[in-house]
């Protein structure tokens, strides 16, 4: 009786997948039919852009949304004096006279987490009402900013955010990364749009309004948070506003260089959604089919058992994969980075286990309590 009450328990996430593969084929099947080119409503738009550091290609990545095809537009950056990325942006500046490209220097605040400190005074210093924020790795098409200011026709839209995906790996540890995001963070977000509960932006792509920021008190409001892209997406929500998800992908550099870097970077992501949502996060224990399927063939080994759970699971992530990468994101060379599907499965399912036992956060280079969603030092600063 043990046995096929364990059995039953291990086909639970059999149920998601088949609910994430119906979920991919509306969305996708919804979103094109509902996003058709945008010819008529092309308000002015600020692209706003918090900088720190130098990215990856990163003078292509600024380039591409010098080369827009859109009629008004402003391109403000915030970054520190003395940043290595200040130099490509001074020769973005002369190499694009015809655009209107603003540099701000230093936030004026001490915040936490600095990104968003560099975004209170880019959402204040904006010249128009709706704000593009984007990261600096992020590279877009000429016809991005026509493609997502068009939810905005609609007033009660607060917010949306965009699909990504990377721009090229070089290494199996990229690839890894990049496998994961299509195949496992993907699949929980087609399942909330279709349960209408996506309340989150990707900070790849944030779009949003001077209108809808201002509801809820501001950037300063989440200076202190991490996650701020999950943050900026959820207080909109809570004001009453849409948020949307579009089909349209951006690209994303990919930047790991190391197994090491992925796992930490990863394992804190994790640990961050297990302190916002504990009961959601501990949810997660029956959307991972390998560790079920491999736990059901162990107790009960037989050439059935085996073709069922391990055969079942090998197939749902294959169409989930090919359904949201192939046919949805329209990304070539996918296929031959399936076979690392399972790899990641079973490192994401160690990473979530692991996400259990850590109760703090470190955030460039110091530890953090996360207390109400905000970051409080688990370490008094000396002398205070």
């Amino acid at each position: 009786m043990a046995e096929y009450i364990l059995l039953g328990f291990a086909a639970i996430p059999f149920i998601y997948y088949l609910l994430a593969i119906y979920s991919t084929a509306r969305f996708f099947r919804v979103s094109r039919r509902e996003n058709v080119p945008n010819t008529d409503f092309l308000p002015p738009v600020s692209c706003l852009k918090p900088i720190k550091g130098l990215d990856e290609d990163a003078y292509e990545n600024y380039a591409s949304f010098c080369r827009q095809d859109y009629p008004e537009y402003e391109i403000v950056f915030c970054v520190d004096p003395g940043d290595p990325a200040l130099p490509v942006l001074e020769k973005l500046v002369r190499d694009f006279p015809e655009r209107k490209i603003r540099l701000l220097f230093g936030s004026g605040r001490n915040a936490i987490n600095d990104k968003v400190g560099r975004l209170v005074r880019l959402t204040t210093e904006a010249q128009y009402d709706i704000f593009v924020i984007t990261d600096g790795d992020v590279r877009v098409k000429p016809d991005y900013l026509r493609t997502v200011v068009a939810p905005f026709r609609d007033p009660k839209v607060g917010a949306a955010t965009c699909l990504y995906a990377s721009t090229k790996e070089t290494n199996l540890v990229q690839e890894l990364q990049s496998i994961g995001m299509i195949s496992d963070f993907f699949a929980p977000v087609m399942v909330a749009w279709q349960l209408d509960d996506l309340k989150v932006t990707f900070g790849q792509s944030i779009l949003t309004t001077r209108k809808a920021v201002a509801s809820y008190g501001g950037y300063q409001v989440i200076e202190d948070r991490p996650a701020d892209d999950v943050y900026a997406g959820r207080l909109v929500a809570e004001q009453g506003y849409e948020v949307k998800l579009l089909p349209y992908v951006v690209q994303s550099v990919a930047d790991f260089q190391s197994l090491r870097d992925l796992l930490y970077k990863r394992t804190r992501w994790m640990t961050v959604q297990r302190l916002m949502r504990p009961w959601g996060h501990l949810g997660l224990i029956f959307t991972w089919g390998l560790p079920w399927a491999l736990l059901a063939v162990a107790t009960h080994p037989s050439a059935g058992v085996a073709i069922g759970y391990l055969g079942g699971y090998a197939a749902c992530r294959v169409m989930i994969t090919s359904m949201i990468g192939v046919w949805g994101m329209k990304q070539k060379g996918l296929w031959k980075k399936m076979p690392l599907i399972p790899m990641w499965d079973l490192m994401a399912f160690v990473m979530w286990i692991v996400s259990f036992g850590r109760k703090t956060i470190r955030w460039r280079g110091v530890d953090y309590f996360l207390r109400e969603g905000r970051l409080v030092a688990a370490f008094p600063a000396k002398g205070s």
